[in-house]
């Protein structure tokens, strides 16, 4: 299994124990079942951008820090230059490049997503995720077919959508070739933790 899915397994794994959560604690934070859950915690399944990000929220701490085992240290401000962002290769080819990861207390995640054309995703049902906040996805080149619940939308260069990323949600490459899109995902409000975890 590729070296950098182990070790963000065992910070997962790491942060887990260090807060006395049950696998079961987390499977329900994420979603998914505990046999899930584990396969991840183990390093035996891939990860998606969901299942960090949901994980990050339950354990209070930033996703760069599941991702690099450091927390991002800038309070001013930072920079990212050109091909530079923290790469998370995730979700059947998406490459999302953190463009913030520098930044610590983030109000938001801020990525640039390469979403692949595959031919034979334009067929099937597009795969929904869930996870609190909000988002904000605007395309710069390629065209994007969005699924919103029972809705489907295409959207071209210069379109954009924001949305409740608590409903479900999902999004392929269409038209032929790769789609780039810069998405701002916004943490939600702070809730109490006895409301959050409770």
């Amino acid at each position: 299994m590729e070296t950098r899915i182990k070790e963000i397994a065992e910070r997962i794994k790491g942060l887990r124990e260090m807060m006395d959560l049950t696998p079961q604690d987390m499977a329900e934070a994420v979603g998914t079942t505990v046999e899930e859950y584990l396969d991840h915690e183990n390093g035996k399944q891939d990860f998606n951008f969901t299942f960090l990000y949901k994980c990050a929220d339950r354990f209070g701490v930033d996703i760069v820090e599941i991702l690099t085992g450091e927390p991002p240290k800038l309070s001013f401000y930072s920079i990212v230059r050109k091909g530079t962002g923290l790469d998370i290769k995730r979700r059947a080819g998406f490459l999302y490049e953190h463009l913030s990861y520098r930044f610590r207390d983030k109000m938001a995640e801020t990525f640039l997503v390469t979403a692949p054309y595959i031919e034979e995703e334009q067929d099937k049902p597009i795969y929904l995720s869930t996870h609190e906040g909000q988002e904000f996805n605007y395309i710069i080149p390629g065209s994007l077919k969005v699924r919103m619940e029972s809705y489907q939308e295409i959207l071209h260069a210069g379109d954009a959508i924001y949305y409740d990323s608590g409903r479900g949600h999902g999004m392929i490459a269409t038209g032929g070739q790769d789609c780039v899109f810069l998405s701002v995902v916004m943490h939600a409000p702070e809730e109490s933790e006895e409301k959050k975890h409770g």
